[in-house]
Parts: C-alpha cells; structure tokens; sequence
C-alpha cells in the first residue's frame, strides 16, 4: 500500500490514479491523517447468470440436430432486465 499527501495528488491525480493498479490501494493524507483511498478497478465484469448455464448433453444435442428454430435469445433479455436499475 502506498501513501501520498494531498497535495502530491492535486500535482499528478491521473498519473496517481493510473498507478493505482501497480501499488493496490493507495492512502491519501491531510496532515498525517488519512482522508481517502484510491483503490483500483482490477474486478473484470462477471458474465450474466444466464449466459453461464450449462446445457444437458440431450439439449445440446436436440440443438445441433437443427430442429430448434431461432429466435430472441431470452437469456440476453432476462439478464438485461435484471441488471436495469430500479426507478
């Protein structure tokens, strides 16, 4: 963890921000204290719930032999719906 004044971070925020990935958690101070954190975004964003199911080798099958017609992809709506907020 580093730890930088604020007044190191007015002279480079975005250089400090960008290093944010290499240091982890960076502290920033005010007379000693702490006041703030910068910490990076290093969490890639995690797949839908429905885009991750497993197919059951009889569907599987039942889709490759071509007798399922096409169609919206419900799994792309649901997870959409679900992840819309709330107004």
């Amino acid at each position: 963890m580093k730890t930088i004044s604020i007044r190191e971070l007015h002279e480079k925020t975005g250089s400090w921000v960008r290093q944010s990935v290499h240091y982890g958690e960076i502290e920033v101070t005010d007379h000693g204290k702490t006041v703030a954190r910068i910490l990076p975004q290093v969490r890639e964003p995690e797949a839908p719930y429905f885009a991750r199911r497993k197919l059951t080798p009889e569907f599987r099958k039942l889709m490759e032999s071509g007798k399922l017609r096409g169609g919206t992809d419900s799994t792309r709506l649901i997870s959409d719906d679900r992840e819309r907020p709330i107004t």
